[in-house]
């Protein structure tokens, strides 16, 4: 677990509000129009700092091309550019952080045993800005309270990538957004 600041979890409740208004009111969200009548929130774990976690940063020396298979059947393609090693309840685990060009997020898709049950059957997906390049034994931290669900979970319209198999967890990790 990495410390955890003052106001965290105001901020996280705060950030979920400024969502759920989105998803709620924007022509924007994912939800389809017909079902924003019925739309009374997302459903989330509630906010836990055992999944604030702090992760040491491999970074790749040549990102290789992988192919990931979206929702849709289709495939996308990114490069894979950091390695995440981290610590849950004791236990070790490793996340690929992944980007399409330079200048995008690091993106984190990864599945769980919560993945089908309490949370979407695709996986979720986190995203780092970090606000300088990662280097080797840089330490950041990955916060699952911030895991949220694609917007193919809401609507066939959308194509999302799917998790690689790298990034299926072992765990339980309950935070974040749950099924919705």
């Amino acid at each position: 677990m990495s410390d955890v600041p003052d106001g965290w979890a105001d901020e996280l409740r705060a950030s979920r509000e400024e969502k759920d208004a989105f998803f709620d009111e924007h022509r924007q969200s994912p939800i389809p129009p017909e079902d924003r009548e019925d739309f009374d929130g997302l459903d989330y774990f509630d906010p836990d700092p055992t999944y604030r976690v702090t992760a040491t940063v491999t970074v790749a020396d040549s990102p290789e091309p992988v192919e990931m298979e979206t929702s849709d059947g289709r495939t996308v393609r990114y490069r894979r550019v950091v390695t995440f090693e981290f610590e849950i309840d004791g236990e070790a685990y490793e996340l690929a952080g992944y980007r399409q060009d330079a200048d995008d997020a690091i993106f984190v898709p990864f599945r769980d045993k919560t993945t089908g049950q309490q949370t979407y059957s695709g996986g979720r997906y986190m995203e780092l800005e970090p606000d300088e390049t990662l280097a080797d034994g840089d330490e950041v931290v990955l916060d699952f309270n911030l895991a949220y669900n694609p917007f193919c979970a809401f609507s066939e319209t959308f194509s999302c990538p799917l998790p690689p198999e790298a990034n299926w967890l072992d765990t339980t990790i309950e935070a974040g957004e749950r099924e919705y």
